[in-house]
């Protein structure tokens, strides 16, 4: 979105407009709703505006909920922004350290500054995107505790202000795209910045959780955070927001429940051993935080190969961290041999899960030449460095 387009969206004919378009529909013939829109005397920039917003918002409710129908969004910030969720979790930590007043450095959308500005926390907000700045002041209209600045975060004056969270633009447009970056140098604003503020005053980071670990400070609390089987970000905290003791944690949150497991350091991987009657996947911010071995030692598991991310046991155990599969039998490792295994089980759906074993999922599921009634779910992984296909079912 450029300046102008803004412009026309936040007039008043632009938002009457935008309010008043039904919910989106995916389905929906979209030139159509072009062409009605402009015979009723709007013009062509305006419908754009509107029609990308209203995309925007349906999207949005997955992060946002009923808040996205009030909100504007542009497309690399719907990206990046915070799942309310998690935003909020986020603002409880400021709340709980006793800091009344953050700065939101790279607040994007103004995601986290609502959160925080729900808490009562004064916020100061600021983007170095005038666009962007623009619509987080729209978002924060609600709450007269925050203000935007259209400022890059090293410029923002930090006097009376407790504590900073910065969530580092880590996303470029181009051409009406977006793109990923992948070098955390190219972060806006800097990692040396973000973590260097630590020496002042309180600091929360938000990275990819795939951001690469050498980038962590030491004496920080590093989380990952998952969503619905989702890892969605890596929290990275530090003075009084860093809890004692807890160098690594993985925060699993599924519907409306949330487990942790933290530890003070990366635990030490859990010895190898032969395939037992279940098979267990854990959880991504399990893996991503290198909390395996914790989770097989507490549960009596242990490791089907090194460096793989699979568990196994010979009991059944109930974990928020980790997905539990019975282990019906194994399968021909040679696809000519597992194709005639699978059709004679008449298996017609397959389900593909790989761990340790260069495999397109896809491409195989083709290769089968499945037919049948039946469903199955088949495990491409290593036991003990050795190739095996296990056919398993969710238990």
């Amino acid at each position: 979105m450029d300046r102008s387009e803004l412009v026309e969206l936040l007039s008043p004919e632009g938002l009457r407009l935008l309010d008043a378009l039904p919910e989106w529909d995916t389905k929906a013939d979209v030139l159509r709703t072009v062409e009605a829109l402009r015979a009723q005397g709007h013009a062509p920039g305006l419908v754009a505006a509107v029609l990308s917003q209203s995309k925007l918002r349906h999207r949005a409710r997955a992060k946002f909920g009923e808040f996205a129908g009030r909100m504007l969004f542009t497309e690399a910030g719907l990206e990046q922004a915070t799942r309310l969720r998690v935003a909020a979790l986020h603002a409880g930590r400021y709340a709980r350290a006793g800091i009344g007043h953050v700065a939101d450095l790279g607040c994007g959308i103004g995601g986290d500054a609502m959160a925080f500005a729900a808490l009562g926390v004064e916020v100061t907000a600021a983007d170095a995107d005038e666009v962007t700045a623009a619509i987080a002041a729209f978002n924060l209209t609600p709450f007269p505790q925050a203000r935007v600045l259209h400022a890059r975060a090293e410029d923002v004056a930090l006097g009376g202000i407790g504590g900073a969270w910065l969530d580092p633009a880590r996303r470029t447009v181009s051409g009406g795209r977006t793109r990923r970056l992948a070098d955390a140098a190219d972060y806006s604003p800097p990692l040396d910045f973000a973590f260097g503020l630590a020496d002042r005053l309180p600091v929360g980071v938000k990275l990819g959780p795939g951001t690469d670990r050498d980038v962590i400070p030491p004496g920080t609390e590093a989380q990952w955070v998952s969503v619905d089987g989702d890892v969605v970000e890596l929290a990275v905290w530090t003075g009084q927001l860093a809890r004692p003791g807890i160098g690594r944690a993985a925060l699993v949150i599924r519907g409306d429940e949330a487990s942790e497991l933290t530890a003070a350091a990366d635990s030490e991987d859990a010895p190898t051993g032969p395939l037992g009657d279940y098979l267990y996947e854990p959880d991504g911010a399990i893996i991503r935080a290198r909390l395996i071995g914790d989770l097989a030692r507490a549960n009596g598991a242990w490791m089907l190969s090194s460096g793989i991310a699979y568990l196994t046991a010979d009991r059944a155990f109930d974990s928020p961290f980790a997905q539990r599969f019975r282990v019906l039998e194994r399968l021909p490792a040679d696809e000519r041999r597992l194709r005639q295994a699978l059709a004679e089980r008449g298996v017609g759906v397959l389900e593909v899960k790989k761990r340790g074993v260069d495999v397109d999922p896809a491409a195989l599921r083709t290769r089968m030449k499945l037919k049948g009634d039946a469903s199955a779910t088949i495990v491409l992984t290593r036991e003990e460095g050795r190739h095996v296909t296990l056919l398993v079912e969710r238990d």
